[in-house]
């Protein structure tokens, strides 16, 4: 799959946990930022998410087009249609 995806998260999200096994599982990359760590992918997170810092958050970019697409715990499959697949 081509694109990127950057998934915003906490160590001690389990949903973010589980989107993270998942990706690993089907071999498609992401780059992960803990938003406890980062206070300018926090504001992200709040400004994607009417105030709120939700996780996971994933910011997809298409390969091609480079349409980007925010998603609030989004589901695999949700993932790979963002990126094409």
């Amino acid at each position: 799959m081509q694109g990127t995806v950057t998934m915003y998260s906490t160590t001690w999200c389990g949903y973010c946990r589980r989107l993270k096994s998942q990706l690993d599982r089907e071999g498609i990359a992401y780059n992960e930022i803990n938003i406890e760590q980062d206070p300018e992918s926090a504001a992200f997170v709040e400004k994607a998410n009417g105030g709120n810092q939700t996780v996971p958050t994933v910011r997809v970019v298409a390969a091609g087009d480079g349409a980007e697409v925010v998603m609030t715990n989004p589901s695999l499959a949700q993932v790979k249609q963002a990126l094409g697949a």
